[in-house]
């Protein structure tokens, strides 16, 4: 098998994951408010301006995965999509189902870090 074309899928769908949730937040998307609540956040300004960071973040992680994917890099990305999985259930109001149907979210991260390699050294991470 090729491993370097299976290494581009998983670099274009990660990319695209954040690019999209990127957007989103840097539009402040209304149906996210609700997740900030189990952290005491409720106010629309403060969540505006955390969605604008989250969003910045999402966008230059996208570009840093398709230009030069560094391990610690992609393992926040995995860690980032199950912290925001978890968002919908069990922390959050939505259905169990909302939390599976974002396994991609953590899992498609994951896979590309084991198809970079895991790192053996903490140089390695930043490689």
């Amino acid at each position: 098998m090729n491993t370097k074309k299976v290494e581009w899928v998983l670099r274009i769908a990660v990319a695209g994951e954040f690019i999209g949730h990127g957007m989103f937040a840097l539009q402040g998307k209304e149906g996210w408010f609700k997740y900030f609540e189990p952290f005491g956040i409720t106010n629309p300004e403060t969540i505006v301006s955390l969605l604008l960071l989250v969003g910045i973040a999402d966008l230059l992680l996208a570009l840093l995965v398709l230009l030069k994917p560094i391990r610690i890099a992609v393992l926040w990305m995995a860690v980032w999509g199950l912290f925001t999985a978890l968002l919908r259930w069990p922390i959050g109001p939505d259905p169990m189902w909302d939390f599976v149907e974002r396994w991609a979210n953590w899992g498609a991260p994951l896979a590309l870090l084991l198809i970079l390699g895991w790192p053996q050294s903490l140089k390695e991470w930043f490689k």
